[in-house]
């Protein structure tokens, strides 16, 4: 009886889990250049045979609750065994519920919107704007981003709204002379009174999953990452939009609050019917 109770608690957890992703979603909706996350689930017998020793997460997560002690533990726990897994699952005869997988970034482009600010720029399809960006201890370090919404500080250097140092194709920082007119083609050059300034850095990655989400709106490489020269062009006077969908959030909020509510149900059952055996059933006469 009691495996019902631990199905309907990880599913309780998996769907808060969902709910915290979509909701910092949703607070994102109208953030420049903003990438939606999603969540994947697992079941439980994928994941068991590698959790069953496993000590490396909090007590308040999901585990085994136990196994069949009628079980060869020689054999049981040889993975070289082809069947290592299915016996796994057969043998502790458990399948409790879900566990909680792992986030994802969707990098689909988000919709253009025509600014006019000469400094608001977008990016045409893949690729990142390399930015320098300072911690508090004063350390510096390159990371990426989607949100073009750049101006020109008082000393003429291109900059984020957070004052970090947009970087040029070289790495190095682009600054311009304040008090003449500045013009940004489609290769991101940038030229004023006929001079050329700088080429504002376009990087992208071969493949996103060695991306990691750096605060909100900025991404750094992890090991494994390998870049690549960005073929896309930039647009001045437009800006990449968050590519979430508020109402298709709002659907998703309102099915994981009635999934949530299931599973509460189900353990409210459960909880009756418990009370029921110890108070009524087990009742000495």
């Amino acid at each position: 009886m009691l495996k019902g109770l631990y199905t309907a608690y990880t599913g309780m957890l998996n769907e808060q889990h969902r709910m915290d992703v979509l909701a910092n979603n949703l607070a994102n909706s109208t953030t420049n250049g903003f990438k939606k996350e999603g969540t994947t689930s697992q079941a439980f017998d994928t994941v068991l045979a590698y959790k069953i020793k496993d000590l490396s997460e909090p007590g308040n997560l999901p585990r085994p609750l136990a196994r069949n002690r009628a079980v060869d533990e020689n054999e049981l726990n040889n993975p070289d065994n082809e069947d290592y897994l299915e016996r796994r699952v057969r043998r502790t005869g458990l399948n409790l519920g879900v566990k909680i997988g792992e986030n994802y970034v969707d990098y689909s482009e988000g919709p253009i919107k025509e600014t006019g600010n000469q400094f608001d720029l977008a990016i045409s399809d893949r690729g990142f704007f390399a930015v320098e960006y300072t911690n508090k201890a004063g350390e510096t370090s390159t990371k990426y981003t989607r949100d073009g919404n750049f101006t020109m500080n008082l000393q003429g250097y291109l900059v984020t709204q957070d004052g970090d140092f947009v970087l040029d194709e070289n790495g190095r920082r682009i600054r311009m002379e304040t008090e003449l007119p500045v013009s940004i083609d489609r290769n991101g050059n940038i030229t004023q009174d006929g001079g050329f300034v700088a080429t504002i850095g376009l990087t992208d990655f071969e493949d996103y999953n060695y991306l990691e989400r750096f605060g909100e709106n900025y991404f750094q490489p992890i090991e494994g990452a390998t870049e690549m020269d960005a073929e896309s062009q930039i647009y001045a006077g437009y800006l990449e939009m968050s590519n979430i969908s508020v109402v298709t959030e709002m659907v998703n909020m309102i099915t994981l609050q009635r999934q949530y509510e299931s599973n509460q149900k189900v353990i409210t059952t459960y909880d009756d019917t418990l009370d029921q055996a110890v108070s009524q059933l087990g009742r000495l006469n």
